[in-house]
């Protein structure tokens, strides 16, 4: 009868531990469209695209820019801090785990103490005694002290069982907010990595610019010269002299003027791979690169590669499992306890068998009148449930519109960068018939400055166009996720240790 009734004590025991009050999870929906508005023209991603995981930035064929994207990776101090926070979370994980085992601790205790002893009879003082002349017999009162020991060598152990799922519920949200940050890693290194591209790509334009402007205040000082010699021999007015210097001292000021966002950019890529802006340059090096042809997936793709999408995923998954902490606390905490050890009055039997002691014993403590305290911490959980999910279906939105945005900037830069190479070419062959009129004395000099500084512009707005396409390139790969995807978060056995993420681990720079 007694094996029966331990039978079924286990039995409802392992029934309860089964208990979880978390809303089954699921993903939320998100609209998602078939396909890209702006995807006409270009190259649709074949599968081994998507699956491919390297280091995007070797697209755009620069070896300068790869040599230092392995720098960032391994020096950037913005990376390091969410690889930190990653180890600080999963560190979180494990003491949730902690939860599913007892409690034990000791406290050894050695107390002295000393107090008095008062008693009949025996060595002491004694007062009273005799008979005499109306007097009595009298008792003998005996006054003595005594000095004690008790040593205690005491075990507690205290254990709540996982009845309601509270434990489970919140070790699940601590994974996933371990997860949501492996994935807050993830977007931290894409960022950098596309900012440290941009800045490389828009440095170099500043270089493909001072080389212009450098050849051009070299053709307006040539200019300047024939200005001067014509006004010598009394072929031009001292007003043509004028207008070229001016030209030229115009020129030279922009030439000068460039060197000012250069070094921004420099100090900006000096902060990227953690160096000090002080003790970094890079040599000079005009842009001599192209767009590269980007692949682009399906948009439902969009979702497993975003890290950031992932991340406010995650952040749901954590909220739904925060429900069931919430909810638990509608039932009693039932709490296992038992103490045991050695007590005595004398060292020499201290560790004796007949000074051992224990004691073992349930507990159960349950909330009667709260005041709608945990009905509020509910509806809190699910008001924050609510929240994140809005947020994850916010961030996939704007995913899509980042996406779009950068292949209408690209489809149309590529419209206009043409455009614009045929009004440079226009410019360069005024200019020449402009110095060609202007030698043969039919135009005067004015005509040749305007068209020079023409031609000036359209380079220059070519330059810029080039900058924005191959900044529009970063942006469309930073917004497509990278080559990164979900498959490499860690899952939750290695987050807890279960299983060797070595091959996972997000906070591995690569």
């Amino acid at each position: 009868m007694k094996k029966l009734s331990l039978i079924a004590s286990l039995t409802i025991l392992a029934a309860l531990s089964g208990c979880d009050l978390a809303p089954k999870y699921q993903k939320a929906a998100v609209p998602t469209p078939a396909a890209y508005k702006e995807i006409d023209g270009w190259k649709v991603a074949q599968p081994q695209d998507s699956a491919s995981h390297g280091n995007w930035w070797e697209i755009f064929s620069d070896q300068q820019l790869n040599a230092l994207e392995d720098q960032v990776n391994t020096n950037n101090q913005t990376i390091a801090i969410a690889a930190a926070n990653f180890l600080a979370a999963r560190a979180v994980v494990k003491q949730a785990r902690a939860q599913f085992y007892p409690t034990i601790s000791s406290s050894p205790v050695i107390n002295y103490s000393r107090q008095p002893f008062f008693g009949a009879g025996g060595s002491g003082v004694t007062t009273g005694g005799g008979t005499g002349s109306g007097g009595t017999g009298g008792n003998t009162t005996v006054f003595a002290s005594g000095t004690f020991a008790i040593y205690e060598l005491p075990f507690d152990a205290s254990w709540q069982p996982d009845f309601w799922g509270k434990v489970r519920n919140n070790i699940r949200a601590n994974v996933y907010a371990a997860q949501a940050s492996a994935a807050d890693l993830e977007n931290v290194r894409l960022t950098a990595q596309a900012e440290l591209a941009v800045d490389y790509f828009q440095l170099r334009v500043q270089d493909a610019q001072k080389k212009l402007l450098d050849d051009t205040v070299k053709a307006f000082q040539d200019s300047y010269d024939i200005a001067k010699e014509r006004f010598q021999a009394g072929l031009d007015s001292d007003e043509d002299v004028a207008q070229a210097e001016t030209q030229l001292e115009t020129a030279q000021a922009q030439d000068t003027d460039l060197g000012i966002l250069r070094a921004q950019f420099e100090h900006a890529i000096a902060l990227l791979l953690g160096k000090s802006a002080s003790e970094y340059s890079m040599p000079q090096q005009p842009l001599d690169a192209h767009p590269p042809l980007i692949p682009v997936s399906v948009p439902s793709e969009l979702l497993e590669r975003r890290p950031d999408i992932a991340e406010a995923e995650r952040t749901v998954a954590q909220a739904n499992s925060q429900i069931g902490v919430a909810r638990a606390a509608y039932y009693p905490n039932i709490t296992l306890s038992a103490s045991a050890g050695l007590e005595s009055t004398s060292i020499s039997s201290w560790f004796t068998w007949p000074s051992r002691f224990f004691s073992v014993g349930p507990s159960a403590s349950e909330t009667i009148f709260d005041f709608g305290s945990r009905k509020g911490a509910v509806e809190q959980a699910r008001a924050n449930y609510d929240r994140t999910v809005a947020n994850y279906r916010q961030t996939v939105l704007i995913a899509f519109q980042q996406v779009e945005d950068n292949l209408a900037a690209l489809r149309i830069l590529n419209d206009e960068v043409q455009q614009q190479d045929t009004a440079v070419r226009s410019s360069d062959r005024n200019l020449k018939l402009a110095n060609d009129r202007y030698r043969a004395g039919i135009d005067p000099y004015l005509n040749v400055i305007t068209a020079q500084t023409t031609l000036l512009t359209n380079q220059r707005v070519a330059l810029t166009l080039r900058e924005e396409q191959m900044t529009r390139s970063v942006q469309l790969i930073e917004a497509l996720g990278g080559r990164w995807n979900t498959s490499q978060l860690p899952s939750p056995a290695q987050i807890q240790g279960k299983q060797s993420s070595s091959s996972t681990n997000p906070t591995q720079h690569r």
